[in-house]
């Protein structure tokens, strides 16, 4: 599809539905045309004195992006700004109220291909496992637990199912534990593993320790492994296995450094010394996850929609965003301090991690460009680790944005867990 016929889709499949009227120029080469999103979405060819900002690109990178299944990079229009194959030239705080509504309708111009929910009838109630006709109970519990944690008390909600060895799930930032959802009911897992997935104070169901009020939350290194030690001596469980993903699979680096004795092993879902920021940091600048005049929790959504495989179901993907949609104000930036500051390992710790000790699984998603594919192959090789894949079709959450897809990676490793 060339640029010509991916504006003229505007006007023909996509409905309006922004909150208020916003008028933006796709620039493609000289070519310009404008595009007015309200009730309706109407676009006139050349330029608009009242444009809020122009989204540029060179006509290679927006045949590339309207491709069915597009190439790492290009699969939204946040993803080709943060690799730097689309600029934002004009009001870039307007661009990052509009994040998610932008993805949404970019989305819709291009073409369906057969979607994955129509090939396979997984749903989130576990991968292969049909939706229920009759009502069903899911045999996941959960419970809260109280605890002190550094001299504070807290409430801690965890949900757990399946029996045997326990394995321990970290959730990414700004989300919570559903993110889990189809691993707690994957009856080929649960009847080996004992899951346990838990909720970060301040996140999910989990609440924050009192006069959280008169505090900013910001999640540090210390912070994060005692808060995992905490719940699984708590918990009272004995050799666990931890996996956790985005700042989760930073975490469980941590806690191999410094617990590689207690964990049976850890597997690291999108692992990485550090994040990759991007190519334009302005939105990260002008702070739209946390202020007055920005919806944070949407643009919580918008800034991660750009890391979902663009083959992942609709279902599985927009439930994703849901969580991240239902955070608590500011949470998702202060977990975003670890991901990007306080946890860097490009410190020369990694040198202590001894994966014969405890051994690492690294899985990450191809579509991944935060916690990219060569990221993780670099530290698989910094620290000698236990094995290493790459997820074809997968993003930077696979166990929430496409179960059915992560398990067959999953399951091979777990295997070798149980056997050893």
């Amino acid at each position: 599809m060339k640029f010509e016929e991916l504006v003229g889709t505007f006007g023909q499949s996509c409905a309006g539905g922004s909150s208020a009227n916003l008028r933006v120029a796709l620039q493609s080469g000289k070519d310009i045309h404008s595009v007015l999103i309200a009730d309706e979405v109407t676009v006139t060819p050349g330029p608009s004195p009242d444009t809020a900002f122009t989204l540029i690109a060179s006509p290679e990178a927006w045949d590339e992006f309207a491709k069915p299944v597009p190439a790492v990079g290009y699969q939204s229009i946040v993803a080709m700004f943060r690799m730097g194959h689309l600029r934002v030239e004009g009001d870039v705080l307007e661009f990052g109220r509009h994040l998610l509504f932008l993805e949404q309708l970019f989305a819709s111009l291009r073409p369906v291909e057969k979607s994955l929910d129509e090939q396979d009838p997984s749903t989130t109630l576990g991968a292969g496992v049909r939706g229920p006709e009759e009502p069903v109970i899911e045999p996941v519990v959960g419970r809260y637990l109280r605890l002190d944690l550094n001299g504070r008390r807290h409430r801690i909600y965890f949900e757990e199912a399946g029996q045997g060895i326990p394995l321990v799930c970290l959730h990414t930032a700004g989300a919570d534990g559903r993110q889990y959802r189809a691993l707690l009911n994957d009856p080929e897992i649960t009847a080996r593993f004992r899951v346990v997935v838990f909720d970060l104070p301040w996140h999910g169901k989990s609440s924050p320790p009192p006069g959280f009020e008169r505090e900013r939350y910001q999640l540090t290194t210390d912070l994060y492994v005692d808060t995992v030690m905490a719940v699984c001596r708590a918990l009272k469980l004995e050799r666990p296995v931890v996996m956790g993903c985005s700042i989760g699979g930073r975490a469980v680096l941590h806690l191999a450094l410094r617990h590689g004795d207690y964990f049976r092993a850890a597997i690291g879902l999108q692992s990485a010394t550090h994040a990759d920021p991007g190519a334009d940091t302005r939105l990260r600048d002008l702070g739209v996850l946390h202020r007055p005049d920005v919806h944070g929790q949407e643009a919580a959504a918008g800034s991660v929609a750009c890391l979902i495989a663009p083959t992942s179901p609709e279902t599985e993907k927009w439930e994703t965003l849901w969580h991240y949609m239902q955070g608590g104000p500011g949470i998702f930036l202060g977990d975003l301090h670890y991901y990007f500051a306080d946890g860097d390992l490009r410190n020369g710790l990694l040198d202590g991690l001894d994966t014969k000790r405890c051994p690492l699984h690294l899985l990450t998603g191809e579509y991944d460009i935060s916690a990219t594919p060569a990221l993780t192959a670099e530290l698989a090789r910094l620290v000698k680790a236990t094995s290493f894949q790459v997820m074809e079709g997968l993003g930077h959450f696979p166990m929430s944005e496409n179960p059915a897809q992560f398990r067959k990676y999953l399951l091979p490793v777990l295997d070798k867990i149980a056997a050893a």
